[in-house]
């Protein structure tokens, strides 16, 4: 009898320590929070997870209130963006690394908008279901970490369902999620690395 091996693709990012890699760049519109709320949602009882911070860098940060940059980055279903979210501002003298996976055919995107906590790992099919992205916005191959300087707002947040195609689509995810709105003027000292093949054997 023969047993036949199946291989599976996956992305080797080389890194030491990830993204979100790009996003879907249509704007949905939503009711901003009422003032006060720094917190808020589309539809609460299907974003899975919440807003709080890795604990390891909770500390760096402070809410703030500012819903209208909360309210730009919720999506509404199968839209992609942000199912939850809450806004943050990094504090004064802080620096933090923050990851993100980008498309090289488009050098625009290298410094987008949606950056994650960690480096990617595991399966690039996985990685692209936790964060919502769609194969037609980025290949993921290419991989840029830098320092978020202290002082800049972000959303943290988890990512709203997102449809690719009629064969493809994606549910809300629990995964933290890091918004910057203009990450060119927020970021620096950053740091480049190619996606590489790597093939692992699928167990039976």
């Amino acid at each position: 009898m023969k047993t036949y091996f199946a291989c599976s693709l996956m992305i080797l990012l080389l890194t030491a320590c990830a993204v979100p890699g790009s996003k879907s760049g249509d704007e949905v519109a939503v009711q901003p929070p009422a003032e006060g709320n720094v917190t808020a949602n589309i539809e609460t009882e299907s974003c899975p997870g919440d807003n709080a911070l890795p604990a390891d860098v909770a500390a760096q940060f402070e809410a703030v209130d500012d819903p209208a940059l909360l309210a730009s980055v919720l999506g509404a279903p199968m839209a992609g963006m942000l199912c939850q979210g809450k806004v943050y501002q990094l504090k004064a003298g802080a620096e933090l690394t923050i990851y993100r996976a980008w498309n090289s055919s488009n050098p625009n995107s290298r410094l987008g908008k949606w950056w994650a906590f960690s480096s990617p790992t595991g399966k690039t099919a996985q990685y692209r279901s936790d964060y919502e992205i769609c194969y037609q916005w980025s290949p993921l191959d290419k991989l840029v970490h830098c320092k978020l300087s202290g002082g800049v707002k972000v959303v943290v947040g988890t990512g709203q369902s997102a449809k690719c195609s009629d064969y493809l689509s994606y549910p809300a995810s629990a995964a933290k999620q890091i918004y910057i709105d203009n990450a060119a003027e927020a970021v620096m000292n950053c740091q480049e690395y190619d996606g590489v093949f790597q093939w692992q054997a699928v167990k039976n």
